[in-house]
């Protein structure tokens, strides 16, 4: 079973909010083999706490035009690790040191990364 084109239609529109907002190694994974709760991570970073909520508010607000609503939303308090759950995907904004530190990248490698649309661009400092 791989994502589907609803999932991937969500992934796109958050990858390319986070990429308005400037973030940092944005990058998609395919785990609907790997999971059953959900098709897809898109993690993407940012310098600081405000970034990181920057970040947030703009993929909520891009995937709300869309019609898809959060169904959780957890760590937005700290402003470090800001996970958005929409049930087809996750979404991940994490502060480069929480990135640097939980390397999600590592724990996911062995499942597909999705393609992202040209548009979106992995801003780095």
């Amino acid at each position: 079973m791989t994502a589907t084109d609803h999932a991937l239609e969500l992934v796109h529109a958050a990858a390319r909010a986070a990429s308005d907002k400037l973030a940092q190694q944005i990058i998609a994974f395919d785990v609907s083999e790997q999971l059953a709760i959900t098709d897809a991570f898109v993690l993407a970073s940012a310098t600081n706490d405000r970034q990181v909520k920057a970040i947030v508010d703009e993929v909520e607000d891009k995937l709300r035009e869309i019609g898809a609503k959060p169904i959780r939303r957890e760590g937005e308090r700290d402003g470090r690790w800001v996970l958005i759950d929409y049930g087809e995907i996750v979404v991940h904004v994490q502060h480069e040191e929480e990135r640097a530190f939980y390397a999600l990248e590592r724990l996911w490698r062995d499942c597909p990364t999705i393609a992202l649309p040209a548009d979106v661009v992995s801003h780095e400092r």
